[in-house]
C-alpha cells in the first residue's frame, strides 16, 4: 500500500495520510486487521520525516481507527463499524466543496465544473484498470 503524497499541496502531509486512511477504510479497501506500512517504511518511500508519519499514525490511533500491535506495527481496528454512504459522503464533501469555490471564483458553470470532475473520475478508473 502507497500513501499518494503531495509535498507541494497545501494540506500538511499528516493530514494527506490521515485522510487518506479514513477514506480507505471508509470503502472497504482496508479492512480490520490489515497491516499498515511502517512508519520508516512510509518516510523512505515518499522521502519524508518519519515524526510526520508518526503524528499521522498517532492521530489515527487516538481516534481509534488504528490499533498498535506490538511487533506487528499499526493494523486497522477490530471495532470500527462499518461505513455508511452518508459517512463516505462526509469524507468526500470538504474536497467538493474546496472545488466548487475554486469552479466559482474562475468563473466556470456548473456544467464545465461538472464536466471537469467527471473527467478527474475518469482518469482516476484507467489508473486503478489493470
Amino acid at each position: 500500500m502507497n500513501f499518494d503524497i503531495a509535498p507541494n499541496a497545501p494540506t500538511p502531509i499528516y493530514r494527506q495520510i490521515v485522510e487518506q486512511v479514513r477514506r480507505l477504510v471508509a470503502s472497504g479497501q482496508l479492512r480490520p486487521g490489515d497491516d499498515l506500512p511502517s512508519v520508516r517504511v512510509v518516510a523512505l518511500h515518499h522521502a519524508i520525516n518519519p515524526m510526520t508519519v508518526s503524528k499521522a499514525y498517532s492521530l489515527l490511533e487516538t481516534e481509534g481507527l488504528l490499533e498498535r500491535r506490538r511487533g506487528l506495527g499499526m493494523v486497522i481496528a477490530q471495532t470500527r463499524a462499518r461505513s455508511t454512504q452518508q459517512d463516505k459522503l462526509a469524507l468526500l464533501r470538504p474536497a467538493l466543496s474546496t472545488a466548487s469555490q475554486i469552479a466559482k471564483q474562475l468563473g466556470l458553470d456548473d456544467k464545465q465544473a461538472l464536466a471537469a470532475f467527471q473527467t478527474c473520475l475518469n482518469e482516476w478508473s484507467k489508473k486503478e484498470a489493470p
